[in-house]
Formats: C-alpha cells, structure tokens, sequence
C-alpha cells in the first residue's frame, strides 16, 4: 500500500493551521505548525521565509476576513465613519482570536491587504483635512487603542485586587461591571471619547487653515 498523500500546501493552508494552533493556546512555532498540517518542516519553507513569515501570513489572513474595506470614491462615507468601522472590525477580530495579538503587535507589517488598510486610513484622515504631519501619529493611536481594547479583553475578571483599604478604588470595583461587560463598557467609552477628540482636533486645524 502507498503512502497517504498529504493536502497540497498552500500559503492559506499554512495560515489556516497557524491560526488553529495559535486559538488552541497550544506553543506556537514553525516546527508546531508543521505538525499540525502533516508535513516537514523544510516543506513550509517553499512557501514562508520561517516563522515570522507565518505570522504575516496569519494577519493577512485574518484581515481579509475581518476588516472592512470601503469604497474610496464613495464622498458620502465620512472619515469617522471609516475609522470607527475599522476600530470595531479590529476590536472583534482581536476578541476572536485573543493569542493572536502578541504575535502580530511585535512584528512589521508587510500583507498588501493590511498595508491597504493602513492606507485607507491614512487617506481618508488627509482628506477629512488632518494635517499629513500628524497623521501617521493619529494611525498609530488608532492602533494602540484597538491593541489595547484586544489586551484587555483577555484580562482576568478582576484586573485589580487591592490587598489592603483604598480611597476610590475599592469602592468602584464592588460598583462596577466585570468581565465581557467591563470590556464592552471600556471600548464603547473610550471609543467616544478618542472620536470626539479628533473631531475636535480636526474643526481646530480646518479653524486655522
């Protein structure tokens, strides 16, 4: 009897498998990754450059099924509307896929798909009337607060436990949400309150233009 012939590998199959292992919690690495889908780890390398390859291919892959894209000559899209579109599209693929994020956050990005995202945003803040000097600051806020909202959904239930009395504190914990609520209630506030503000700092530089 021949040997079982294994699936023909593929960049979408790799990424595929990467991410199973990664949602899994299971370690994460270019030899795992080989196990999982059956084959030698010499093979992958007709297709990735090694692991920081693979973790390319996981971000673009998640991004195609994740983020938003948008009509670019469509004038009646508002720029806010874009980047809140795009925060709540990260916020719930980093909610997904909650492993995922360490490894994509420590690494440059390269997927076209993604840098087209990046680009989006870019695009559409210069045209709203941002100054191009500050965009790229605007780009990587935008970043931190999706990063961040991801982290602390991964957060246990009790994110502070004072060992001792406090003034404010302790009094706001036994007050407040936990959990999934909290995190709903932190993303949804803060998302507010980061939008007011450009658009407050938007009117200002349209004010002195």
């Amino acid at each position: 009897m021949g040997r079982p012939v294994q699936a023909r590998l593929s960049p979408e199959a790799i990424a595929d498998a990467a991410v199973a292992l990664i949602d899994s919690g299971h370690p994460f690495g270019l030899n795992a990754v080989a196990r999982r889908l059956g084959v030698k780890p010499p093979s992958l390398y007709n297709h990735v450059d090694g692991i920081d390859g693979i973790v390319e291919l996981v971000r673009g892959r998640l991004a195609a099924h994740y983020l938003v894209d948008v009509d670019e000559a469509d004038e009646e899209v508002g720029w806010d509307e874009v980047v809140e579109a795009m925060l709540r599209a990260e916020r719930r693929m980093y909610t997904e896929h909650p492993h995922v994020l360490p490894l994509i956050a420590t690494s440059t990005v390269r997927d076209e798909g993604v840098i087209h995202a990046y680009d989006l945003k870019a695009t559409q803040l210069v045209r709203a009337g941002f100054p191009e000097s500050e965009v790229l600051v605007v780009v990587q806020l935008l970043d931190a607060f999706a990063l961040g909202s991801g982290l602390d959904y991964a957060a246990p239930d009790a994110v502070w436990e004072p060992s001792g009395p406090t003034v404010t504190l302790g009094r706001l914990l036994d007050a407040g949400p936990r959990g999934r609520e909290r995190n709903d209630q932190a993303f949804e506030i803060g998302l507010g309150m980061l939008m007011a503000g450009l658009r407050e700092r938007l009117a200002a530089h349209t004010a002195h233009a």
